[in-house]
């Protein structure tokens, strides 16, 4: 189905983005076979670094044209494959697009190049008094343009929403080679349809985002954390859903079991409050009034310790605050440093978490694999984590699968998905079907078409065609 790239390609990319910026040493196709997801490796046969749209408008020419793989690359910070080369072929890197364009205060956006790392662009804006929300676990060096390919989340989800609900409009190659600059810095906007929702979330498979429109909101001054420990994890769930009901939206509520603790605790050598407790809430309130973030909080702490709390501990000071977030933000990195694993990224309606999480339990204790969980209680975004540990390569290859669809089956029936904040890419798309009905994914692949006739951006990752 692809060509090979030839020594006369090479020299084609090398034309359009300068021989310092194309590169296929074994050496440099080394680093981009792999992102962060698991142990899988697929060697590219060149990788391309374009400094401007227009170049990456010709690459994507040359590639429909010759029939060439093309794998859009960010940070290579994602989890489940959606930058890996499985069809060899061009990485086509955004490291050069790291510009801030425009910061306007006026009317609250900002222009933004797609290869700036999330958290360098929130730290310019919060230097202005602004605040662009979006927080995954990576922002330290994921990209902008990989928060767009895989809607990005984080904690504070459960308040000011996914990577969708901050970008209004985008600048896009497309796979022909064709430019699209859809939406605006407009808070209304329905004339035509919403390509740039479209592109948000598709995995880099219909288009390359060179450029992002952002809202941007006024900084919260004030944000209180506590933390609520408890004998079981089903009350902690449980919790959840009745701060709702009672009028208070946190903008971060993390759920932590205690293993996933214990391991935090190892990996950063630091010591959790009551990290014997079975599991833990993070709850954080922000805002700009101080009096009513307090009260807020104050609340939050009643009702967690008239449902069952074991102990509730109020941060106290800034720096406290930043060390629970510290731990918090460590565990991913934790339980990957401590056995071979597998990360599923399931996502229910949050008064169904309880029910999750008890149900994740129980199969993993039937099929023999030890799982350690955490994830955002206020969105009902349960990452869990399998770990191989001492079963022979025989048994985990045995006894993964038909677990994972276990666990992927009691999720759809709690009214769940697959992936809250992960995307499908390379690890997931042979489990779609039991999230997405064959209806929907015949409507995809015929976007993909649409879009990709040749189907060369990004080829292999969501679903087969």
């Amino acid at each position: 189905m692809y060509n090979a790239v030839t020594d006369k390609i090479k020299q084609g990319l090398v034309d359009i983005s300068g021989r310092d910026f194309v590169a296929y040493t074994p050496e440099v196709l080394e680093k981009f076979a792999s992102d962060e997801t698991e142990d899988l490796k697929f060697l590219p046969e060149v990788v391309i670094w374009p400094g401007t749209v227009e170049e990456i408008s010709e690459i994507m020419k040359l590639a429909n044209r010759e029939k060439i793989p093309v794998t859009p690359r960010g940070g290579g910070t994602g989890l489940s494959g959606g930058a890996l080369p499985v069809h060899k072929g061009i990485v086509l890197g955004l490291r050069r697009f790291t510009n801030v364009l425009e910061i306007d205060k006026e009317n609250l956006f900002a222009v933004v190049e797609t290869g700036v790392i999330t958290e360098t662009f929130q730290n310019m804006v919060e230097a202005e008094g602004l605040f662009y929300p979006p927080d995954p676990a990576s922002r330290g060096s994921c990209f902008i343009g990989g928060n767009i390919a895989e809607n990005s989340g984080g904690p504070r989800a459960v308040k000011y929403g996914v990577t969708k609900d901050w970008i209004y409009g985008l600048e896009v190659v497309l796979p022909t080679g064709e430019i699209i600059r859809p939406g605006g810095k407009l808070l209304k906007n329905v004339s035509g349809y919403n390509l740039t929702q479209l592109i948000i979330g598709s995995e880099g498979t219909l288009g390359i985002a060179t450029k992002a429109i952002v809202r941007l909101i006024s900084k919260p001054k004030f944000r209180s954390v506590l933390l609520a420990t408890f004998n079981d994890p089903h009350t902690a769930c449980k919790i959840v859903p009745r701060l709702f009901h009672a009028g208070i939206t946190p903008s971060a509520c993390e759920f932590m079991e205690r293993d996933a603790i214990k391991m935090a605790e190892v990996h950063l050598e630091k010591e959790w409050p009551d990290s014997d407790a079975a599991a833990q809430l993070l709850i954080e309130i922000d805002g700009n009034d101080e009096e009513k973030v307090n009260e807020q909080i104050e609340t939050v702490g009643m009702m967690c310790d008239e449902n069952g709390a074991r102990d509730v501990l109020l941060a106290e000071t800034g720096q406290k605050v930043e060390n629970l977030w510290a731990l918090r933000r460590s565990i991913g990195e934790a339980v990957k440093s401590k056995s071979i694993y597998k990360e599923e990224d399931t996502v229910v309606p949050r008064a169904q978490l309880a029910d999750l999480f008890v149900g994740v339990k129980e199969i993993c204790k039937t099929g023999g694999i030890r799982s350690v969980c955490y994830g955002h209680a206020g969105d009902g975004n349960l990452h869990v984590n399998l770990l191989k540990e001492n079963l022979s390569d025989e048994e985990w290859n045995t006894k993964l699968h038909p677990l994972i669809v276990e666990i992927f089956e009691l999720t759809v029936k709690l009214g769940g998905t697959i992936s809250g904040e992960h995307g499908i890419g390379w690890t997931q798309k042979d489990y779609l079907p039991i999230a997405v009905p064959e209806a929907d994914l015949n409507v995809m692949r015929k976007l993909k078409k649409l879009f990709d006739p040749n189907y060369i951006l990004n080829p292999g990752k969501m679903f087969a065609i």
